[in-house]
């Protein structure tokens, strides 16, 4: 009689936390991997400059470098003067460059981070930090290219030269410039000759 209990206290067990798996499974969103291919995630910041809301819908139609950084970051800080030259090189022609600090601190420490070091793209700020759980970064800094669709074409991790011929390459046929590179004003056309 003792083991009967027994069994059916297990099976009541089991039976509940088969329950709350399947309730749990019901209750949470569809979670998709954030990979090359797939829909970039919508995602909502303060602009530094101007204190707008910002969202990734503003952004709609536009080839986007969406850059996910923190001030503190070393190999944040050390790629930023190339994501400068590659806004001054192809933000004429329609690219959009967008650095989202994840700082725990103020806008406002953010925006003086921004203007010392005379960066004039977009630069955001989503303190709570929640892009990054919905672009299931690992680290800082992480980017991500997107198509004029919003769809993720590569995503990197830790810095890079931005303004490098291969991605100059990958950002002018995205955009449906001029045939691989040659975007007017840009300095590897001179080197290619």
């Amino acid at each position: 009689m003792a083991r009967r209990g027994q069994w059916i206290a297990v099976g009541l067990i089991i039976g509940a936390l088969v329950a709350a798996i399947v309730i749990g499974m019901s209750l949470t969103p569809d979670i998709r991997p954030v990979r090359p291919g797939s829909q970039a995630p919508e995602f909502q910041a303060a602009n530094v400059m101007t204190g707008d809301t910002v969202t990734l819908a503003d952004y709609e139609g536009e080839v986007v470098l969406l850059n996910i950084w923190a001030t503190w970051c070393a190999p944040c800080e050390k790629e930023m003067p190339s994501m400068q030259r590659l806004h001054e090189l192809l933000g004429p022609e329609g690219l959009r460059v967008v650095a989202v600090s994840v700082d725990a601190i103020d806008s406002e420490r953010v925006r003086e981070w921004a203007q010392e070091r005379d960066l004039t793209f977009d630069i955001l700020h989503n303190r709570s930090g929640r892009i990054e759980r919905d672009y299931q970064t690992t680290a800082v800094p992480e980017t991500f290219i997107l198509d004029r669709d919003g769809v993720i074409v590569r995503k990197e991790i830790s810095a890079r030269e931005w303004d490098s011929e291969m991605y100059i390459k990958i950002f002018t046929r995205l955009m449906g410039s001029e045939e691989d590179g040659a975007v007017s004003g840009n300095p590897l056309n001179d080197r290619n000759k």
